[in-house]
């Protein structure tokens, strides 16, 4: 039997309607092999093989069409994907930019046939409860309220949790990868990205500076940058679950007096300017509106001729928050923006941008590392918070991981300083060598 004719003989039931449906938005055959409730199956053998268990897939398709229907039936298991994740993903994109298919819109007709479909399959109704995981922030976009609600969704899963996916500097952002050589770590890679940030603000044990690290997260760089380089460091974060962290952290390990985290707003620090500021991929949770303010808080909280860096993740295209499944489930109200606009937005703010260092491929060896880790607690991780909220970071990572591979996110450091009255910027002519200590 040929491979067409087998596609024909097995393309009936519900499998065969939908892809009788699905085939003019795909551009020809389903890209997938899908198998549907009632046992029925179309789509090329050789493809990624999906199954939907239940009607109320196309129940919240047809509610929520793409990306966060899918997203949402597959986070409570009602479609699932057999073997790797990434590589079904990555063979769908694959064959979408082959075909040339871009935002789909279905036609009047393709939409009757899916609701009759619909009809017919027992999945017509009203919109079906959203899954637990998904955030529901309330309140006017980007007020200190709303922010702490939004940071709290994601921060505040819970310490032990993000302690089964990160490294042991419990760093949450692109780490710098200096080696190839099987021994070295994703603990070596964010030990050497902090350590590229303290060089690139000018910190010096010798001048004991004081440093203010916004977003401080579970305090990584404010810890690092107290035993490595001598700074007096404030770290602010409005997350009180990484506070507690990083305060029993500071306590085991003396530094009490030279390092303090505060439970604050970065439009809130009553007590600058400092000699550096950086702010690590926190910039992208602040919206497009309030980052005139943001940058105007590093401004006005940096000494003249002090250095701010910035670490920020950016995109383009239609989804500047990252995408319906990333707005609704990780992130919500996060906004991100070509990193030539994001330079531009800091200059306006005053301070004068001397580098941008793209770290877009060290991000991709970040997430395989942390998808790593992730996958070989899996276990650990249902056991602590349950099958659906491993799935939504199944594919979160999964998801960031191809962004960042694929060029449709980046991320870079910029560095920047507050010029001098005179104009000076008190930064060497000669652009410095940051390389690695090791």
């Amino acid at each position: 039997m040929t491979a067409t004719m087998d596609r024909t003989a097995q393309g009936t039931g519900v499998a065969g309607r939908l892809s009788d449906i699905l085939s003019p938005l795909v551009g020809g055959e389903l890209p997938v092999r899908l198998t549907a409730w009632d046992g029925s199956t179309a789509g090329p053998e050789d493809a990624p093989k999906v199954t939907l268990y239940s009607p109320n897939v196309l129940r919240r398709l047809l509610w929520n069409p793409g990306e966060l229907g899918a997203a949402q039936a597959y986070v409570l298991g009602e479609l699932d994907v057999e073997g790797d994740l990434g590589d079904a993903l990555t063979h769908v994109w694959k064959v979408s930019a082959e075909r040339g298919l871009g935002s789909i819109t279905p036609t009047p007709s393709l939409v009757l046939a899916a609701v009759k479909a619909a009809r017919s399959f027992g999945a017509f109704g009203r919109p079906l409860a959203p899954p637990s995981s998904q955030a529901q922030v309330k309140g006017r976009l980007h007020s200190l309220a709303r922010d702490r609600e939004a940071i709290g969704h994601h921060y505040d899963l819970s310490n032990d949790f993000y302690q089964l996916i990160l490294d042991e500097n419990m760093a949450y952002s692109s780490g710098y990868w200096t080696s190839d050589v099987p021994e070295y770590t994703l603990e070596d890679s964010q030990t050497d990205k902090l350590d590229l940030v303290c060089r690139k603000v000018g910190l010096d044990r010798a001048r004991g500076l004081r440093f203010l690290d916004v977003g401080c997260g579970w305090g990584s760089l404010s810890l690092h940058a107290a035993r490595e380089y001598g700074a007096r460091v404030v770290g602010i974060t409005i997350s009180a679950e990484q506070k507690a962290f990083v305060d029993a952290k500071i306590r085991a390990l003396g530094l009490e007096d030279w390092v303090e985290i505060r439970l604050q707003d970065y439009r809130e620090i009553p007590d600058g300017p400092f000699d550096a500021v950086a702010s690590i991929e926190m910039g992208e949770h602040v919206g497009e509106d309030n980052y005139p303010t943001y940058v105007r808080a590093l401004h006005d909280n940096v000494i003249a001729g002090g250095r701010v860096l910035i670490q920020q993740m950016s995109r383009t295209g239609a989804h500047p928050g990252g995408g319906p499944f990333i707005e609704s489930f990780i992130a919500p109200d996060m906004y991100m923006r070509p990193v030539g606009r994001t330079v531009a937005m800091i200059e306006e703010g005053g301070l004068e941008v001397r580098d941008v260092h793209a770290l877009r491929e060290h991000y991709v060896r970040t997430v395989d590392a942390w998808i790593e880790t992730f996958e070989s607690n899996w276990d650990r991780v249902v056991d602590l918070v349950g099958v659906e909220v491993a799935r939504v970071w199944r594919l979160y990572l999964v998801g960031g991981g191809m962004a960042f591979r694929d060029g449709r996110m980046g991320v870079d450091q910029i560095l920047s300083v507050r010029p001098h009255g005179d104009g000076r910027s008190g930064i060497d002519s000669v652009r410095p060598q940051w390389v690695s200590r090791r």
